[in-house]
């Protein structure tokens, strides 16, 4: 499960058709209370609670049916000291966040968990919410399809062949709702729940692609954010959005890779590959290119073959966190020998469809790709000779590239106008959301936000990967409002 979750500014319409406040207005939507039952399912905190909550499917559309967001919640601890909800937003997409009351919530300062209700819930499309499925070849549900690493020699031919089977498949099998999930339709919903909640305002955590849904909901309800806290933070260039969250793993493993080297030279480590750091990166890509020529049987993997596109994979995702570097040095070990580790754990099936068509659905309908493969073709090309840890993925087409559906709207321009009430926290090496685009982020939203660059490595910086002085940054602001009055880095 680990590895899964790893894995121009709207036009302002009238607010009683789209339940949200255009530029300058002021209305609310109608929402009823939530109908708050126990939660069932391992592993909850018994206080945690559970609800749903009926939004439209086509916020343009005001005779547009009803579909159901999953909602749960913990209250806050000490009601003399509560100051209001904290919205826990979940990575992906294709996260969610239902658990997390129970889960991430309780490593929150005590301080914190008296203040807010901590909410969570699962965004559309995501089950138990009203789900979405595309009913997708399982041999593209694998991370080596849906991420487009291309063919030894560098083609892209058999990406766009999966990109338009993936397309197809969503056409066919992924009903209405599979065009109407997008990052503003989840903000959308936000701030429905916020009204069935009965908060005027919302603070909120949101983390990875979380990022971007929180900048986004604060752009379109300003008036709406009481404290955000946006940790590891995507670039918001609403031209290229996803195509540039993607790109961004060139950078990312560049900045994380030599930190595995190091760990994974140093003496005495009984994970050591080599006696350098360089001969570790070496030593990676000659494996990857023999795997690529000779691929080994890797029986209960999905796919069944340990290449070096696999190879490549098990390294991007073990970068994620620093406490998985062993998963990696046990691959190359044991391929080095002509053997395969264990295969990893794989959840069901119809959890992984339900991820990927969430997914397709929101990177395809937030922005329109590309469709020439020989434009694919020349920066794949120029990623592979510049960055050859990740052999020009990070420039290739996914899905998005045979989408036969335009975006129904533009995609949202973060902005420097509004509150003065965001906190981003970044950790300086993170693979996935790098500190380049954080700073995009923060130099978007301008006097909007102060951010903390914590000198830690891994993805997901707050309570997790991240160190003391930005926890304790971030868990101040949270607790009392008291926000650094200027960007703050923690060594």
């Amino acid at each position: 499960m680990k590895q899964i979750t790893k894995h121009l500014a709207l036009v302002a319409v009238a607010g009683a058709v789209l339940g949200f406040a255009g530029p300058g207005g002021a209305s609310e939507p109608t929402a009823a209370p939530l109908d708050w039952t126990r939660c069932t399912g391992p592993g909850l905190d018994p206080r945690q609670q559970c609800a749903t909550l009926g939004v439209p499917m086509d916020y343009s559309d005001p005779d547009s049916p009803e579909i159901r967001i999953a909602v749960s919640r913990i209250p806050s601890e000490k009601p003399s000291a509560r100051r209001g909800a904290l919205l826990l937003i979940p990575g992906g997409p294709g996260g969610d966040s239902l658990g997390d009351p129970s889960g991430k919530g309780q490593k929150l300062p005590q301080k914190v968990r008296d203040a807010y209700d901590l909410v969570g819930f699962a965004p559309r499309g995501m089950a138990p919410s009203t789900a979405v499925d595309c009913k997708l070849d399982p041999a593209d549900i694998s991370m080596t399809k849906r991420l487009p690493w291309p063919a030894p020699d560098g083609s892209v031919d058999g990406n766009m062949a999966t990109a338009r089977r993936t397309a197809e498949a969503c056409a066919r099998n992924g009903g209405e709702l599979i065009r109407h999930i997008s990052t503003a339709n989840e903000a959308r919903d936000l701030d429905r729940l916020r009204a069935a909640l009965g908060e005027r305002k919302i603070s909120a955590w949101g983390v990875s692609y979380g990022t971007y849904v929180g900048a986004v909901y604060g752009q379109l309800f300003p008036h709406r954010t009481d404290r955000i806290v946006l940790d590891s933070n995507n670039n918001p260039d609403h031209t290229r959005v996803t195509r540039n969250w993607l790109a961004a793993f060139e950078t990312g493993v560049e900045d994380n890779f030599p930190e595995f080297a190091r760990w994974a030279s140093r003496p005495g480590n009984p994970h050591r590959l080599a006696r350098t750091p360089a001969e570790v990166r070496s030593g990676f890509l000659r494996l990857a290119a023999r795997l690529d020529r000779d691929p080994l049987p890797w029986p209960g993997a999905h796919p069944p073959l340990l290449d070096g596109n696999a190879l490549r994979q098990t390294m991007l995702s073990s970068l994620y966190d620093p406490d998985d570097y062993p998963t990696l040095t046990e691959a190359v070990r044991a391929a080095r020998k002509g053997t395969v580790p264990p295969a990893p754990e794989a959840p069901p099936e119809p959890f992984l469809q339900n991820v990927a068509a969430v997914g397709v659905g929101t990177i395809c309908n937030d922005v329109e790709w590309p469709g020439s493969a020989a434009a694919y073709q020349k920066d794949v090309d120029e990623s592979r000779a510049a960055y050859p840890l990740t052999a020009g993925m990070p420039r290739g087409p996914m899905v998005c590239a045979a989408w036969p559906y335009k975006p129904k709207e533009p995609a949202v321009r973060i902005t420097d106008r509004g509150p003065s009430n965001v906190l981003l926290v970044q950790n300086e090496r993170d693979v996935a959301t790098p500190l380049a685009g954080a700073r995009k982020l923060r130099q978007a939203l301008g006097d909007r936000a102060v951010m903390v660059t914590v000198d830690s490595t891994g993805h997901d910086a707050y309570l997790a990967n991240g160190n003391a002085c930005g926890d304790a940054t971030v868990s101040r602001f949270l607790a009392t409002g008291e926000r650094p009055r200027r960007d703050l880095y923690c060594d």
